[in-house]
């Protein structure tokens, strides 16, 4: 008798019980998957029942009438409008730092 032989296995499982694991898992997955089809289910056909998806429907349909009535910029319009907002920011953050510079300085020479 050789000195493993004998001896527990730890961290491995031997083929049948790994086996009997994956079935239960199969099995309680399958189960958690048909319990959540049924609630997703009964949810459906109670916004149904109630009128709610013929409601977003129709503002789905409404937005989509909206937008197809709007006039989108060229890209020529985009492009001038990103430069415009890019130097916009960086002349309030220029702004916002050589104000709070001099708040900075004026605290100081008060304290």
């Amino acid at each position: 008798m050789s000195v493993g032989e004998n001896a527990p296995s730890y961290g491995s499982a031997s083929q049948p019980e790994a086996a009997e694991l994956k079935d239960f898992v199969n099995k309680q997955n399958i189960v958690a998957i048909v319990i959540w089809v049924a609630v997703i289910g009964a949810a459906f056909a109670y916004a149904w029942w109630k009128g709610y998806i013929l409601r977003f429907r129709n503002y789905w349909n409404g937005t989509v009438d909206e937008l197809r009535k709007c006039s989108w910029p060229t890209w020529d319009e985009l492009k001038g409008s990103t430069v415009v907002v890019t130097i916009s920011i960086a002349l309030m953050g220029l702004f916002t730092y050589v104000v709070d510079l001099i708040f900075y300085y004026l605290v100081r020479l008060l304290t």
